[in-house]
């Protein structure tokens, strides 16, 4: 790891879509090829899917222990999506900060704003996707088959509503072909990483060429 790296501040980096326009796939890919991401695994009250790991995949806690850490400011975000609430746990996420990694959301235009809203906001980066088009959505949603019909119907009913905040992210992508798409996000985190405020090297390499000017003087 160069001084550069170990240096640079930590990215919040958001991507959000409807349900089926591909960012639980995008997320998974940074994930696995970039070693600086880690994901802010999000507490929910909703029960577990098959094969889904407590820790891992999300928080399995209780509607009560949820309240807790709404009240207690445990959560940078929070919001009740589908009939459960789901939220990110602060202390994670700020121990990462302070190591210089990158934490990556998979949270609606809810938890994005939220996210942006905080006292972390300033570390904030938002994606938004969108899909091709709504008959791609529907085919997405029906063919990973995770969801009953009345389910898919209610999350085609609420991605009119998802996709009404695309102008408030930082950035939108169309996500019609899965390689080039990851590809613009790879594009766009390289951009933020390079972002003057996020390099806390450069100050002190700064100051060390002005103390060269005034040793030449």
């Amino acid at each position: 790891m160069t001084a550069q790296t170990a240096d640079r501040r930590g990215i919040m980096f958001v991507l959000s879509s409807p349900s089926g326009a591909g960012k639980t796939t995008l997320a998974r890919r940074l994930l696995k090829r970039d070693a600086a991401f880690t994901l802010s695994v999000s507490a929910t009250t909703r029960p577990p899917r098959p094969k889904e790991i407590n820790g891992r995949d999300y928080f399995f806690v209780s509607v009560e222990e949820f309240n807790r850490m709404v009240a207690e400011r445990d959560l940078l975000e929070h919001a009740h999506v589908f009939g459960h609430d789901y939220g990110s746990p602060r202390a994670p996420v700020e121990a990462a900060i302070r190591d210089g990694r990158d934490v990556l959301f998979d949270v609606d235009w809810q938890g994005a704003q939220q996210l942006r809203n905080s006292d972390l906001g300033a570390l904030v980066t938002t994606v938004f996707l969108l899909p091709p088009s709504i008959a791609a959505l529907e085919a997405r949603l029906m063919t990973r088959a995770q969801d009953k019909p009345d389910v898919i119907e209610g999350r085609m009913a609420k991605a009119r509503s998802e996709i009404s905040h695309w102008a408030e992210y930082d950035y939108v992508l169309i996500n019609d072909n899965l390689d080039a798409c990851y590809s613009q996000i790879e594009t766009i985190v390289s951009t933020e990483r390079l972002r003057r405020d996020r390099q806390k090297w450069l100050q002190p390499h700064v100051d060390s060429l002005n103390r060269e000017f005034e040793e030449r003087s």
